[in-house]
């Protein structure tokens, strides 16, 4: 059966896609995102999805695109950071080597500005990233079989610090 080496979750701002990529480039694997599947599959950012067909009908397209995902892909996966939210979809990562990429406020608003084309962080960015989280980060813990901080680190070090989570080389390791 195929599955994904790792399954990175975690919320806006936590570099999942940047260090899915760093992780699989290190690894020597294919790097997938649910988010570009959800893309490529209706021909529609993910913001015009929200706009026009309204969250729920987003939150289907990303169950499936998780389920496929996990069924087909053999590299590194990264998931969208509400992908959790859906309790089919926690029911189909278990079993699953899942890396929580945990953040803090001041490092994701650093990192992503909380406001490109984030469509549940509309408002006052900030506070909504928080309400966010306070909901999401027990879901998060839950479903990870590892948790990285990554408040602090560059892609590089938090690519160090899960291949260290996952037994696969010695945190420091990259230069």
């Amino acid at each position: 059966m195929t599955r994904p080496v790792a399954v990175l979750v975690g919320p806006p701002g936590a570099g999942k896609t940047t260090v899915a990529h760093a992780l699989a480039g290190r690894l020597g694997l294919a790097v997938r995102d649910s988010d570009d599947d959800i893309v490529a599959s209706t021909g529609k950012a993910i913001a015009d999805i929200f706009v026009d067909d309204g969250e729920p009908h987003f939150r289907e397209l990303e169950h499936a695109a998780v389920l496929t995902a996990l069924a087909e892909h053999d590299g590194v996966l990264a998931l969208g950071g509400g992908a959790v939210l859906d309790p089919r979809t926690q029911e189909a990562l278990r079993g699953h080597v899942v890396v929580f990429l945990d953040v803090r406020i001041t490092d994701a608003a650093r990192r992503v500005g909380l406001n490109r084309d984030r469509p549940l962080l509309l408002g006052n960015p900030r506070a909504q990233w928080t309400i966010m989280m306070d909901h999401r980060r027990p879901i998060y813990t839950q479903i990870a079989t590892h948790r990285v901080p990554t408040d602090g680190l560059t892609p590089d070090e938090v690519t160090d610090a899960v291949l260290a989570a996952l037994g696969l080389v010695q945190e420091g390791a990259h230069e």
